[in-house]
């Protein structure tokens, strides 16, 4: 049977740990050699789409946040998605929506528009999941979309996500306030890293 992706600790042709790798893309924690390009992506408002927030990060606090945490600790989490070649294409999060509940809030992008529509999202948000709920003690992970955000929420059910209820004029963004739809994944929906080996 073919396997949707398989966890690796060994070194990769360049010599980096490879975290995750799937199908079409892997998956990885953020190095110090992509500061630069990540900045330079992240920062690039004509690439952000019309859902996407428009508050721009400084690239000192960008790169000093990078250096406390390596954008990866244990309340948030940052990983790069990546081609079989390594070009950057996007990023998967994890972070606490509300910091007094359990479980965490998931968000992801791609980049370029040029790599948006292919699958990668999708793909990385399942291994994402997977990895996390073998990661951390939790029971559900929740992902927000802007309502009329139809890729987005077509990622999240794509991987199992279940809509939950809509979070009224819950967002500002771009001038005006917007309605979010709330979507949940329980652990016992998920598949494990196990049952993916």
């Amino acid at each position: 049977m073919d396997k949707a992706f398989y966890v690796i600790t060994l070194n990769d042709e360049r010599g980096h740990s490879t975290m995750i790798k799937g199908k079409l893309i892997n998956l990885r924690t953020m190095r110090q050699e992509d500061i630069d390009e990540i900045f330079c992506l992240t920062s690039d408002l004509s690439q952000r789409g019309e859902y996407w927030d428009v508050r721009l990060s400084s690239e000192p606090s960008f790169k000093k946040r990078f250096q406390e945490t390596g954008c990866w600790n244990d309340t948030f989490g940052t990983m790069i998605i990546t081609n079989k070649e390594g070009r950057l294409l996007g990023e998967i999060s994890y972070f606490k929506g509300v910091w007094y509940l359990p479980g965490y809030e998931v968000g992801y992008r791609i980049y370029r528009d040029e790599d948006k529509g292919k699958g990668y999202t999708s793909e990385a948000l399942r291994l994402f999941t997977a990895y996390l709920f073998e990661l951390k003690p939790i029971k559900r992970l929740e992902i927000q979309v802007s309502v009329g955000n139809i890729p987005s929420r077509k990622v999240a059910e794509k991987v199992g996500f279940k809509y939950e209820g809509l979070k009224r004029q819950a967002v500002f963004s771009k001038g005006k306030y917007e309605d979010i739809e709330l979507f949940s994944l329980l652990r016992e929906e998920c598949l494990s890293l196990s049952e993916v080996l």
